[in-house]
């Protein structure tokens, strides 16, 4: 690949400085072609640079070692001692390091790959880079071995035209389609000209020019034995070799005429929101596996529209529905709800109240708790299905246009951890191979089973935790505010009732306690996966991504689960209540009269909110100060000094694990929308202006506060795929028992049909409270004198109500649930079952009427494979280049220089 007139490479990094092109960097930092040197020792040792040869490192010592002793009158003894030694402590390293490196870097000259130190005079004296370049006959070489898929036929099927149905969508055609569209086969150098090769300068895209030279960089010995772990630059990083490897941007992010800039331009800035995303450019610059990222992003935030439409719709149902809630309007009528005296909510601080204190929070209830929310629920369980069937037919596509349709994971993904080659101390017979290969033994491994035990018990510390926090402070709210929000607290307003104020500060403080255990938690499952040995990065990345989701769904969600299915369910009844563990004296909650589904929603609200925005906060905000602060000092040189390899290095490093956090944090996103959707429709709505910001400030990370990543190959999102299938099945139960135990609409329905007189609403408040005798408060639950309002007369009041189904005091069932509690349960149960089962069954059947892939695809598919037969026939038939040279290409895997052999 190599040009005239000083132009080095045109290859997938690509670097300008002095007209000169370059792919990959060795040394302080750069793309995957490019290796920082970090002199992690330069300030101590006068700023020696670790080019220097071993016998002028040597000389250097030698020369230290007399005037240390000449300076040791001077030098306080305690200093002395520490100072010699921490200096010389330092040669063996640095000069094994160097040696290290100049094997490294002749494997990888004689691998093909072309290497030029930078020149020093330009540098601050602190990192020092290697610039490499891989020509034309690497890239052929490599991408055969790879079988990386090339075109060789034009694609002679057109697609259906529907761009005048996305016209106001649309970007231009060259950022859209930077490439034809072609038939495509595993690249094979013996028949080159086959392939549809017009310029070798720009046949392979930039992604697959990273691939490869990182593919030669992860593979290349560094020791002059061959030995299996003294090979590749992930152990070079490790163990401080090299301080960075990753390919060049381009060029800078705002020069025109460049992939970078139109990424930029068209992609990364906020007000493109309304536009689609340029998948082909962001998998031509960035690789598959990120491709497939955004593609899966983009397509969850255009189906989350629709939800969003619903979900509104709903919302909307219930606030215009409001003058028909019947059982609202007994709760602030004056003639009913204030003439209703119930029982204390907590024991001794809390007085008797009125029931139409709680007016306020029946009416904010209702828009959320109506006809509409089970409808929503159902509509949902629908949703869930039709997003994850469509985006298997969008990845199938996908799939095949970008040519995974045959997709083996890559070498580097299937290739041994360091990691575990370390711990390799025994030996066994490959079923396959047949070759003896190392492995792990059984006790070195620490079981999965036996690891998170501490970890759960934390977690359910907290959860424990907030909920004592519920129990206590609720007896504090309720003693200030009385019977009435605003008789002693004005400033706090009328609508805050002692449920609210508690609900929205555990919340709160529940969204601390999450964050905070978030930075543990990442901390603890990548133990627990270091403890497991992963073999491959593959398997490694799985086991950490199913680890994390268990620990982030019960540190976000069991909050939740508290407050929908456990909160007022166990209670007891006055005279008889029931207590934290039994023996403490914080009282179990109750719920409002008219339920627990707004305290829910209350919950939902703040921690998915205060979730999403603290993420996007923390994504644009960290990277781009500590790039600023990285920089500051390059900045202040002028830009001829401040070369495109340093500028790349002061960027952000976007690390093996940058994508699993992305989808982390947007798969906990797709809990909260479904997991709990009936007791909020607008989730779908937040989630969607949440990923309308998401999707652009992605964007902004990659192109301009990261370096390039390493380009790889993924033909779907992998285990998250599962996760999310899992999710989908779960929310269809939780949403049907939110319905049925967690708001009032059951208990309604059953009094309405078969208790009301008339088929109404009527009377429903006065029949959903139980009556309780004063005189049978014990003096532990009895409140406290002053504690009671003054409108209290406890010789004229002598009874209370509360939130229950049971005998009055004096029937012969005293106390014990009445025939409508059964009633009502068992119409709870089997609202529970129709609804699972009905939802699945559409679940199932939509699954089943929908194909995994399109049937253009198939086509395609098969009349590819046929092209590929028929043009390699008649190549083989009529090419006068009849010959292959299989001594070349075996020789090619077996060069123990290269290391090319296939991992099995």
């Amino acid at each position: 690949m190599g040009g005239s007139s000083g132009r080095r490479a045109t290859n997938g990094w690509v670097f300008w400085e002095e007209g000169n092109q370059w792919v990959y960097l060795l040394g302080g930092g750069q793309p995957m072609g490019a290796l920082p040197i970090s002199d992690q020792v330069a300030t101590t040792l006068s700023k020696v640079k670790t080019e220097l040869s071993a016998p002028l490192l040597s000389s250097f010592f030698s020369l230290l070692s007399p005037l240390l002793f000449l300076l040791a009158p001077l030098l306080s003894p305690l200093l002395y001692a520490p100072l010699s030694s921490l200096l010389f402590s330092f040669l063996p390293s640095i000069l094994c390091q160097q040696e290290r490196r100049r094997e490294y870097e002749a494997n990888l000259q004689k691998a093909g790959l072309e290497l030029e130190t930078e020149d020093k005079s330009v540098r601050f004296l602190k990192t020092y880079f290697v610039k490499i370049h891989a020509p034309w006959e690497v890239l052929a070489t490599y991408a055969d071995v790879l079988k990386i898929k090339v075109p060789f036929k034009e694609n002679d099927i057109p697609d259906i035209p529907m761009d005048w149905l996305f016209t106001p969508f649309r970007l231009p055609d060259h950022i859209m389609n930077p490439e034809p569209d072609y038939f495509t086969s595993p690249f094979n150098k013996g028949k080159i000209d086959f392939f549809l090769i017009d310029d070798k300068e720009t046949f392979f895209p930039p992604s697959v020019r990273n691939r490869i030279v990182y593919y030669i960089l992860a593979r290349c010995p560094y020791h002059k034995t061959d030995r299996e772990d003294k090979k590749g630059i992930k152990r070079l990083l490790n163990n401080g070799t090299y301080g960075s490897a990753f390919p060049l941007h381009d060029v800078r992010s705002y020069c025109p005429t460049s992939e970078r800039f139109n990424l930029y331009t068209h992609w990364a800035q906020f007000f493109s929101f309304f536009k689609e995303q340029p998948l082909n450019l962001i998998r031509k610059y960035y690789g598959e596996k990120i491709g497939i990222y955004f593609a899966w992003l983009g397509f969850y935030t255009e189906m989350l529209f629709f939800a969003a439409v619903v979900g509104l719709i709903c919302f909307l149902y219930g606030l215009f529905t409001f003058d028909d809630n019947v059982w609202s309007k007994e709760i602030c009528s004056e003639e009913i709800g204030g003439n209703i005296i119930m029982c204390p909510l907590c024991d001794k601080k809390c007085g008797y109240w009125k029931l139409n204190s709680t007016c306020n929070s029946s009416w904010q209830s209702h828009m959320f708790d109506n006809v509409g929310t089970v409808f929503f629920a159902i509509f949902m369980g629908i949703w869930v299905t039709l997003f994850l069937e469509f985006w298997k037919r969008r990845q199938a596509r996908l799939e095949y246009e970008w040519d995974l349709v045959d997709f083996e994971e890559e070498q580097q993904q299937l290739q041994l951890r360091p990691e575990y080659e370390t711990k390799c101390t025994s030996r066994r017979l490959n079923r396959v191979t047949q070759v003896p290969e190392e492995r792990v033994p059984p006790t070195d491994s620490c079981p999965l089973s036996t690891l998170p035990l501490p970890q759960i018990s934390l977690i359910i510390a907290c959860i424990i935790g907030v909920i004592a926090y519920r129990l206590a402070v609720y007896a504090a709210f309720a003693s200030i505010m009385k019977d009435s929000p605003t008789n002693n607290i004005h400033m706090v307003g009328s609508l805050i009732t002692p449920q609210l104020a508690t609900s929205v500060t555990a919340s709160c403080i529940n969204f601390v306690i999450i964050m905070i255990l978030n930075l543990m938690y990442e901390r603890v499952a990548i133990w627990i996966t270091d403890m497991e040995i992963p073999k491959t990065h593959l398997e490694y990345e799985n086991k950490l991504t199913v680890k994390m989701f268990l620990f982030q769904f019960v540190n976000y969600y069991s909050s939740c689960f508290y407050v929908a299915f456990f909160k007022g369910k166990f209670v007891g009844h006055p005279g008889d209540y029931i207590y934290m563990f039994g023996w403490s004296k914080l009282r179990n909650e109750e719920c409002d009269p008219g339920g627990c589904l707004i305290e829910l929603t209350t919950q939902l609200v703040i921690v998915m909110s205060g979730k999403q925005v603290w993420g996007n906060v923390q994504e644009a905000l960290v990277p781009w100060v500590m790039n600023r602060w990285g920089s500051r000092k390059a900045r202040s040189h002028p830009e001829s000094r401040y070369s495109r390899w340093e500028q790349d290095h002061d960027l952000q490093n976007f690390g093996h694990l940058g994508l699993f956090y992305e989808y982390l944090e947007m798969v906990i996103q797709f809990g909260f929308i479904t997991l709990f959707v009936a007791s909020f429709p607008l989730a779908p709505l937040l989630a969607l202006l949440n990923n309308i910001i998401e999707v652009r400030v992605d964007a902004w990370k990659f192109t301009t506060q990261f370096r390039r990543p390493v380009a790889s190959k993924a033909h779907s999102i992998g285990a998250w795929q599962e996760i999310l299938n899992g999710v989908a099945v779960l929310s269809v139960v939780t949403n049907a028992f939110i319905v049925a135990f967690t708001s009032d609409m059951i208990p309604r329905l059953v009094y309405m049909y078969a208790y009301s007189n008339d088929l109404s609403m009527k009377g429903y408040i006065n029949n959903s409270l139980s009556v309780f005798n004063i005189s049978g408060f014990s003096k532990d639950n009895r409140p406290e004198d002053g504690e009671s309002p003054e409108w209290f007369n406890s010789s004229v009041i002598t009874t209370c109500r509360y939130r229950d189904y049971r005998y009055p005091s004096g029937h012969e069932k005293e106390y014990s649930h009445t025939m409508q509690f059964w009633h009502i349960l068992a119409a709870k149960l089997a609202f529970i079952i129709i609804m699972e089962h009905v939802a699945f069954m559409v679940k199932f059947f939509v699954a089943w009427m929908i194909p995994d892939v399109p049937s253009e695809v198939k086509a395609r598919i098969k009349r590819e494979r046929y092209l590929i037969q028929e043009y390699l026939h008649n190549y083989e038939v009529f090419s006068p280049q009849k010959t292959f040279n299989m001594h070349t290409i075996t020789h090619l895997f077996i060069s123990p220089v290269l290391a090319l052999r296939p991992l099995i």
